[in-house]
């Protein structure tokens, strides 16, 4: 028989084994439920958009074009096989910026917002999910975070609206006006590229600074993320109360902040000067346009490059020299925990720094004087790898199914698994195989990081236990 405290101790600690297995069993669930979740959601999307009132004229979508339609709005991508502006109704257009604004926010966390407004309490499963999503420290004040994310996002799609309007209004009127500057300030918030303006996107507008210079400022926004947004708020609030100076407000920020601030700045500044020297002679872009337009629109495309999909020249008279520094651009993307794709600005620095580091013979990774865990370094480089080898794979299938030079390949497929949405006018001229291609490459590119960043951090935990013999082997 066993004696009272030990019994007692053996309890505790079975049930303890209890608690923590259900809630890895939950944890775990969130790698399965975030990508059934967008899948539901895209299924949904379709048969809405298949509905007769969607399109124009009598007959709805068909199946393909209702399915291509939906994966590109619900995973904020933008590429398109048909005109959005012609061949939707203003029903299936609302039902599009949904859908925009839906995948940008998240479905868990729209989800999770509207149970909070109807006083519904937050499951642990999709607490652990939001938790999940958000890569946040902790479990505390979800509900509060929710909202903080929701409010800030309808704010900044509110401003960057009311910059639209003298754009819109004066060439649509005021009720076209305003619906064309909500749409276009969803679209480029949610770094989704779509838009109702015409088949051009806004190169018709490439000569009005306001335009291009809000849609960027929306992008970035968008592309920043909401961790590094109320890190902002709260060190310039706190700043002016203390009376800090500019540059003791930024040195107080957190690390992470910080760290997305210069990755941001550096791949916008760095990009554009090398589109600058790419495309300055080019006459069919940017080659016939006065210096400050040439800084202008090279700027703007090193920022759609990275994310967004919005093109203000034209996208298939880019040298092949661009277009390839394009791709790097699109693979890097925007930064964790926001409405950006691609692998994430962090993850790409981890994995070079760790590379640098292993040049130097510098046994730690360090960054604004913090260490960065060898989980991190890992995670970066197995999302670093499995992004591209999934891209290269479907860049394979795409050029054996349609007649497609390497080139125009390459800038569809990681505009499309990077959720960029820029396109070389190919889409259009897919067969069935090489749409059901971009479609299942714009919802691994949406689900894909999210869901290898949570299967890396809780598969196989078990397995660490076990040490084995060191053996020898060969690199380089």
């Amino acid at each position: 028989m066993v004696a009272g405290p030990q019994r007692g101790w053996r309890l505790a600690a079975f049930n303890m084994g209890i608690l923590i297995q259900r809630e890895m069993k939950i944890r775990l669930k969130s790698a399965q439920l975030i990508p059934l979740s967008f899948f539901i959601a895209i299924l949904l999307g379709t048969l809405v958009l298949m509905l007769p009132a969607a399109a124009q004229g009598s007959k709805g979508a068909d199946p393909l074009t209702a399915l291509f339609t939906a994966t590109t709005s619900l995973c904020v991508t933008g590429l398109v096989v048909v005109d959005t502006y012609a061949y939707w109704s203003l029903f299936g257009k609302i039902c599009i910026l949904v859908m925009i604004q839906i995948g940008g926010l998240g479905i868990i966390t729209v989800t999770s917002v509207l149970l909070s407004a109807f006083q519904k309490k937050i499951s642990l499963s999709q607490s652990l999910m939001i938790h999940d999503m958000f890569n946040l420290d902790s479990m505390d004040g979800l509900r509060r975070f929710l909202l903080r994310v929701v409010r800030g996002t309808l704010v900044v799609e509110g401003a960057g609206a009311l910059f639209y309007l003298p754009v819109f209004i004066p060439g649509y009127g005021v009720l076209k006006g305003i619906w064309y500057s909500v749409f276009t300030a969803i679209s480029a918030f949610c770094n989704a590229g779509i838009d109702i303006l015409g088949p051009d996107s806004l190169i018709p507008y490439q000569s009005q600074p306001l335009m291009l210079v809000n849609t960027m400022g929306l992008i970035v926004m968008g592309g920043l993320g909401y961790v590094v947004w109320f890190d902002l708020v709260y060190g310039v609030k706190r700043g002016i109360k203390k009376h800090y100076s500019p540059l003791l407000i930024l040195r107080r920020l957190g690390e992470h902040t910080k760290l997305v601030l210069a990755l941001t700045g550096s791949l916008i500044i760095f990009g554009a000067g090398i589109i600058l020297v790419l495309e300055y002679t080019n006459g069919a872009t940017i080659g016939n346009l006065p210096l400050g337009q040439k800084l202008l629109h090279a700027l703007f495309q090193s920022v759609t490059f990275r994310t967004a999909g919005f093109a203000a020249i034209p996208q298939q008279a880019l040298r092949e020299s661009t277009c390839a520094f394009g791709t790097l651009l699109m693979f890097i993307g925007g930064s964790p925990v926001g409405t950006a794709g691609g692998v994430k600005t962090v993850t790409f620095f981890l994995a070079m720094i760790n590379m640098a580091s292993f040049i130097r013979q510098r046994k730690e990774n360090v960054v604004f004087g913090r260490k960065i865990s060898s989980d991190l370094i890992h995670k970066s480089a197995a999302i670093l790898t499995v992004s591209f080898f999934v891209t290269f794979v479907l860049l394979l299938a795409l050029m054996g199914t349609n007649p497609v030079t390497l080139t125009d390949g390459m800038f569809e497929t990681f505009s499309a698994t990077a959720t960029v949405g820029l396109s070389r006018g190919l889409m259009g001229s897919l067969n069935t195989a090489g749409r059901a291609i971009i479609i299942l490459a714009m919802y691994l590119g949406r689900i894909g990081p999210i869901s290898m960043a949570l299967f890396f951090q809780y598969s196989d935990q078990d397995k660490n236990s076990i040490s084995f013999a060191r053996g020898r082997f060969y690199v380089g």
